[in-house]
Protein backbone atom coordinates (compact mmCIF):
# COMPACT_ATOMS: atom_id res chain seq x y z
CA UNK A 1 0.00 0.00 0.00
CA UNK A 2 0.98 3.26 -1.13
CA UNK A 3 0.99 6.19 1.30
CA UNK A 4 0.85 9.94 -0.42
CA UNK A 5 2.54 12.37 1.21
CA UNK A 6 0.96 15.84 1.08
CA UNK A 7 3.36 18.43 0.24
CA UNK A 8 2.50 21.79 1.91
CA UNK A 9 2.24 22.47 -2.31
CA UNK A 10 -0.26 19.48 -2.77
CA UNK A 11 -2.17 20.70 0.40
CA UNK A 12 -2.41 24.08 -1.68
CA UNK A 13 -3.40 23.11 -4.90
CA UNK A 14 -6.20 20.36 -2.74
CA UNK A 15 -7.56 23.45 -1.13
CA UNK A 16 -7.93 25.28 -4.11
CA UNK A 17 -9.99 22.35 -5.93
CA UNK A 18 -12.38 21.72 -3.01
CA UNK A 19 -13.05 25.93 -3.28
CA UNK A 20 -13.63 25.43 -7.25
CA UNK A 21 -15.57 22.42 -6.68
CA UNK A 22 -17.94 24.05 -4.25
CA UNK A 23 -18.32 26.94 -6.20
CA UNK A 24 -19.29 25.15 -8.93
CA UNK A 25 -21.67 23.27 -7.00
CA UNK A 26 -23.54 26.20 -5.60
CA UNK A 27 -23.79 27.57 -9.02
CA UNK A 28 -25.30 24.76 -10.37
CA UNK A 29 -27.68 24.46 -7.54
CA UNK A 30 -28.67 27.98 -8.41
CA UNK A 31 -28.92 27.59 -11.79
CA UNK A 32 -31.88 24.76 -11.35
CA UNK A 33 -33.80 27.09 -8.85
CA UNK A 34 -33.67 30.13 -11.44
CA UNK A 35 -34.13 27.14 -14.28
CA UNK A 36 -37.54 25.89 -12.84
CA UNK A 37 -39.06 26.81 -9.27
CA UNK A 38 -42.34 24.14 -8.16
CA UNK A 39 -45.08 26.54 -8.07
CA UNK A 40 -46.77 24.38 -5.57
CA UNK A 41 -44.33 25.99 -3.23
CA UNK A 42 -45.36 29.54 -4.44
CA UNK A 43 -48.43 31.38 -2.85
CA UNK A 44 -49.75 32.36 -6.49
CA UNK A 45 -52.48 34.98 -5.37
CA UNK A 46 -51.25 38.27 -7.18
CA UNK A 47 -50.52 37.15 -10.70
CA UNK A 48 -50.12 40.00 -13.27
CA UNK A 49 -50.35 39.64 -17.62
CA UNK A 50 -48.29 41.35 -19.60
CA UNK A 51 -49.96 42.10 -22.84
CA UNK A 52 -49.87 44.38 -26.23
CA UNK A 53 -46.82 45.51 -28.04
CA UNK A 54 -43.13 46.40 -27.87
CA UNK A 55 -43.49 48.86 -25.63
CA UNK A 56 -45.24 46.58 -23.00
CA UNK A 57 -42.27 43.99 -24.29
CA UNK A 58 -40.14 46.49 -23.60
CA UNK A 59 -37.34 48.08 -25.77
CA UNK A 60 -35.20 50.52 -22.97
CA UNK A 61 -31.92 50.38 -24.05
CA UNK A 62 -32.40 48.96 -26.79
CA UNK A 63 -30.11 50.67 -30.23
CA UNK A 64 -29.59 48.79 -32.97
CA UNK A 65 -31.51 45.56 -32.35
CA UNK A 66 -28.61 45.21 -28.88
CA UNK A 67 -30.11 45.77 -25.67
CA UNK A 68 -27.46 47.57 -23.44
CA UNK A 69 -27.51 45.07 -20.89
CA UNK A 70 -27.89 48.39 -18.16
CA UNK A 71 -30.93 47.25 -15.56
CA UNK A 72 -31.87 49.94 -12.88
CA UNK A 73 -32.12 49.53 -9.23
CA UNK A 74 -36.14 49.57 -9.75
CA UNK A 75 -35.80 46.51 -11.58
CA UNK A 76 -33.54 44.29 -10.25
CA UNK A 77 -34.51 40.54 -9.27
CA UNK A 78 -36.51 40.42 -6.28
CA UNK A 79 -36.94 36.46 -4.55
CA UNK A 80 -40.56 36.71 -4.57
CA UNK A 81 -41.30 37.90 -7.92
CA UNK A 82 -41.25 35.44 -10.50
CA UNK A 83 -42.61 35.21 -14.36
CA UNK A 84 -44.32 32.22 -16.15
CA UNK A 85 -41.22 31.43 -19.09
CA UNK A 86 -42.31 29.90 -22.18
CA UNK A 87 -42.29 26.38 -20.87
CA UNK A 88 -44.75 27.16 -18.93
CA UNK A 89 -42.35 27.22 -15.64
CA UNK A 90 -42.23 29.67 -12.74
CA UNK A 91 -38.96 31.03 -12.71
CA UNK A 92 -37.26 33.81 -10.87
CA UNK A 93 -38.25 37.00 -12.73
CA UNK A 94 -34.87 38.89 -14.32
CA UNK A 95 -35.24 41.20 -17.01
CA UNK A 96 -35.72 41.03 -19.86
CA UNK A 97 -38.72 39.31 -18.97
CA UNK A 98 -40.33 38.90 -22.80
CA UNK A 99 -36.80 37.48 -24.10
CA UNK A 100 -38.29 34.19 -24.65
CA UNK A 101 -41.66 35.73 -25.64
CA UNK A 102 -41.29 38.11 -28.17
CA UNK A 103 -38.24 35.89 -30.06
CA UNK A 104 -38.40 37.74 -33.62
CA UNK A 105 -37.36 41.25 -31.42
CA UNK A 106 -34.50 42.19 -29.07
CA UNK A 107 -36.00 42.94 -25.89
CA UNK A 108 -34.96 45.27 -23.19
CA UNK A 109 -36.33 46.95 -19.98
CA UNK A 110 -40.23 47.02 -19.99
CA UNK A 111 -42.73 47.75 -17.05
CA UNK A 112 -43.50 44.91 -15.75
CA UNK A 113 -40.22 44.70 -13.32
CA UNK A 114 -40.34 48.30 -11.70
CA UNK A 115 -44.30 47.52 -11.47
CA UNK A 116 -43.95 44.35 -9.41
CA UNK A 117 -41.06 46.30 -7.14
CA UNK A 118 -43.06 49.31 -6.52
CA UNK A 119 -46.01 47.15 -5.71
CA UNK A 120 -43.89 45.07 -3.34
CA UNK A 121 -42.30 48.04 -1.67
CA UNK A 122 -45.80 49.85 -1.49
CA UNK A 123 -47.53 47.31 -0.04
CA UNK A 124 -46.18 45.06 2.54
CA UNK A 125 -49.06 42.02 2.31
CA UNK A 126 -48.13 41.66 -1.17
CA UNK A 127 -46.12 38.88 -0.69
CA UNK A 128 -45.46 36.50 -3.79
CA UNK A 129 -45.79 38.54 -7.21
CA UNK A 130 -46.18 36.43 -10.80
CA UNK A 131 -45.73 38.26 -13.83
CA UNK A 132 -46.90 36.20 -16.96
CA UNK A 133 -45.10 37.87 -20.09
CA UNK A 134 -47.41 37.87 -23.25
CA UNK A 135 -46.58 40.95 -25.63
CA UNK A 136 -45.47 40.82 -29.03
CA UNK A 137 -44.30 44.00 -30.92
CA UNK A 138 -45.36 45.41 -33.76
CA UNK A 139 -48.86 43.92 -33.11
CA UNK A 140 -52.39 45.15 -33.99
CA UNK A 141 -55.41 44.69 -31.88
CA UNK A 142 -56.95 43.20 -34.70
CA UNK A 143 -54.31 40.34 -34.19
CA UNK A 144 -55.49 40.16 -30.48
CA UNK A 145 -58.88 40.02 -30.87
CA UNK A 146 -60.52 36.35 -29.84
CA UNK A 147 -59.99 34.06 -32.35
CA UNK A 148 -56.19 35.11 -33.33
CA UNK A 149 -52.76 33.14 -31.78
CA UNK A 150 -52.06 36.04 -29.54
CA UNK A 151 -55.23 35.98 -28.01
CA UNK A 152 -55.50 32.14 -27.33
CA UNK A 153 -52.02 32.21 -26.53
CA UNK A 154 -52.51 34.85 -23.85
CA UNK A 155 -55.62 32.75 -22.52
CA UNK A 156 -53.25 29.43 -22.23
CA UNK A 157 -50.41 30.70 -20.56
CA UNK A 158 -53.18 32.75 -18.10
CA UNK A 159 -54.81 29.74 -17.64
CA UNK A 160 -51.54 27.98 -17.26
CA UNK A 161 -50.37 30.28 -14.47
CA UNK A 162 -53.49 29.20 -12.32
CA UNK A 163 -52.62 25.67 -12.63
CA UNK A 164 -51.68 25.38 -8.53
CA UNK A 165 -54.09 27.90 -7.61
CA UNK A 166 -53.94 31.66 -7.27
CA UNK A 167 -55.52 34.64 -8.59
CA UNK A 168 -55.17 36.82 -11.82
CA UNK A 169 -55.06 40.65 -10.02
CA UNK A 170 -54.83 42.25 -13.37
CA UNK A 171 -53.79 42.94 -16.76
CA UNK A 172 -51.73 45.44 -17.68
CA UNK A 173 -52.12 46.34 -21.38
CA UNK A 174 -49.58 48.81 -23.21
CA UNK A 175 -50.63 48.59 -26.96
CA UNK A 176 -51.91 50.65 -29.68
CA UNK A 177 -48.91 52.57 -31.43
CA UNK A 178 -49.60 49.78 -34.47
CA UNK A 179 -53.28 51.25 -34.77
CA UNK A 180 -52.31 54.50 -35.50
CA UNK A 181 -51.26 53.81 -39.43
CA UNK A 182 -54.69 53.97 -40.61
CA UNK A 183 -57.89 56.31 -39.98
CA UNK A 184 -60.04 53.42 -40.19
CA UNK A 185 -58.04 51.24 -37.45
CA UNK A 186 -58.03 54.10 -35.41
CA UNK A 187 -61.66 55.00 -34.97
CA UNK A 188 -62.35 50.99 -34.78
CA UNK A 189 -60.18 51.30 -31.49
CA UNK A 190 -62.79 51.45 -29.03
CA UNK A 191 -64.46 49.45 -30.08
CA UNK A 192 -62.54 47.01 -30.25
CA UNK A 193 -60.77 46.97 -27.18
CA UNK A 194 -64.25 46.93 -25.29
CA UNK A 195 -65.10 43.98 -26.98
CA UNK A 196 -61.63 42.52 -26.11
CA UNK A 197 -61.77 43.19 -22.53
CA UNK A 198 -65.43 41.38 -22.43
CA UNK A 199 -63.95 38.05 -23.68
CA UNK A 200 -60.67 38.30 -21.78
CA UNK A 201 -63.26 38.35 -18.30
CA UNK A 202 -65.70 35.34 -19.95
CA UNK A 203 -62.61 33.31 -21.07
CA UNK A 204 -60.80 33.63 -17.69
CA UNK A 205 -63.77 33.30 -15.70
CA UNK A 206 -63.11 36.66 -14.11
CA UNK A 207 -66.01 39.46 -14.94
CA UNK A 208 -64.53 41.90 -13.00
CA UNK A 209 -61.20 41.43 -13.73
CA UNK A 210 -59.05 44.22 -13.83
CA UNK A 211 -57.59 45.70 -16.49
CA UNK A 212 -55.21 48.55 -16.69
CA UNK A 213 -54.17 50.38 -19.96
CA UNK A 214 -51.90 52.42 -21.23
CA UNK A 215 -52.44 55.40 -23.07
CA UNK A 216 -50.32 56.22 -25.82
CA UNK A 217 -47.03 57.90 -25.97
CA UNK A 218 -46.50 57.64 -29.60
CA UNK A 219 -47.36 55.52 -32.87
CA UNK A 220 -46.31 54.35 -35.90
CA UNK A 221 -48.50 57.09 -37.98
CA UNK A 222 -50.55 60.09 -37.62
CA UNK A 223 -53.62 59.43 -35.66
CA UNK A 224 -51.90 58.85 -32.34
CA UNK A 225 -54.53 60.70 -30.98
CA UNK A 226 -57.87 59.46 -31.88
CA UNK A 227 -56.40 55.88 -30.52
CA UNK A 228 -55.65 58.17 -27.51
CA UNK A 229 -58.98 59.81 -27.69
CA UNK A 230 -60.24 55.62 -27.81
CA UNK A 231 -58.24 54.68 -24.79
CA UNK A 232 -59.12 57.82 -22.54
CA UNK A 233 -62.99 57.27 -23.43
CA UNK A 234 -63.60 53.54 -22.32
CA UNK A 235 -66.43 53.30 -19.96
CA UNK A 236 -66.44 49.80 -18.50
CA UNK A 237 -66.18 48.93 -14.91
CA UNK A 238 -62.70 48.18 -12.95
CA UNK A 239 -60.78 49.66 -16.08
CA UNK A 240 -58.27 52.45 -15.19
CA UNK A 241 -55.66 54.08 -17.67
CA UNK A 242 -51.95 55.02 -17.30
CA UNK A 243 -51.44 57.91 -19.70
CA UNK A 244 -47.92 57.75 -20.83
CA UNK A 245 -47.64 60.79 -23.24
CA UNK A 246 -44.74 63.16 -22.09
CA UNK A 247 -42.65 60.09 -20.96
CA UNK A 248 -39.11 60.59 -22.42
CA UNK A 249 -38.80 58.34 -25.64
CA UNK A 250 -36.06 56.83 -27.89
CA UNK A 251 -34.28 58.42 -30.44
CA UNK A 252 -36.32 56.50 -32.74
CA UNK A 253 -39.61 58.76 -31.54
CA UNK A 254 -41.69 55.21 -30.82
CA UNK A 255 -40.28 53.34 -27.57
CA UNK A 256 -39.82 54.26 -24.30
CA UNK A 257 -36.72 55.15 -22.50
CA UNK A 258 -35.08 52.76 -19.87
CA UNK A 259 -36.09 55.65 -17.53
CA UNK A 260 -39.51 56.01 -18.40
CA UNK A 261 -40.46 51.91 -18.65
CA UNK A 262 -39.07 52.65 -15.04
CA UNK A 263 -41.44 55.58 -14.61
CA UNK A 264 -44.68 53.94 -16.16
CA UNK A 265 -43.94 50.76 -14.51
CA UNK A 266 -44.49 52.79 -10.81
CA UNK A 267 -47.39 54.60 -12.42
CA UNK A 268 -49.66 51.32 -13.07
CA UNK A 269 -48.51 50.26 -9.95
CA UNK A 270 -50.30 53.26 -8.36
CA UNK A 271 -53.24 52.99 -10.54
CA UNK A 272 -53.32 48.93 -9.00
CA UNK A 273 -52.80 49.96 -5.25
CA UNK A 274 -55.52 52.85 -5.84
CA UNK A 275 -58.58 51.04 -5.77
CA UNK A 276 -60.59 53.38 -6.03
CA UNK A 277 -62.46 53.48 -9.08
CA UNK A 278 -66.33 54.21 -9.38
CA UNK A 279 -68.73 51.37 -10.94
CA UNK A 280 -68.89 52.60 -14.26
CA UNK A 281 -67.38 56.23 -15.62
CA UNK A 282 -68.47 58.80 -17.63
CA UNK A 283 -66.10 59.75 -20.39
CA UNK A 284 -65.46 62.80 -18.20
CA UNK A 285 -64.50 60.90 -15.00
CA UNK A 286 -62.59 58.49 -17.26
CA UNK A 287 -60.29 61.25 -18.19
CA UNK A 288 -60.19 62.00 -14.27
CA UNK A 289 -59.27 58.80 -13.82
CA UNK A 290 -55.77 58.50 -15.89
CA UNK A 291 -53.19 58.37 -14.25
CA UNK A 292 -50.67 60.72 -15.89
CA UNK A 293 -46.69 61.02 -16.01
CA UNK A 294 -45.40 64.18 -14.05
Amino acid sequence: MSIVNFTSENKLLFSISMSILFWLLFMALAGMRRMALPASGLDLNNIFILAGQSNMAGRGGVVDNNWDGIVPTQCEPNPSVFRLNARLSWVEAAEPLHADIDVNKTCGIGPGMAFANEVKSKDSSAGVVGLVPCAVGGTTITEWMKGSHLYEQMVSRARSSLKEGGTIRAILWFQGESDTVNRSDAEAYKGRMETLIADWRADLNSPMLQVIQVALASGMGPFVGIVREAQLGIELPKVKCVDAMGLPLQADGLHLTTAAQVSLGQLLAAAFLNDDTPPTLSTSNARKRCYPFF
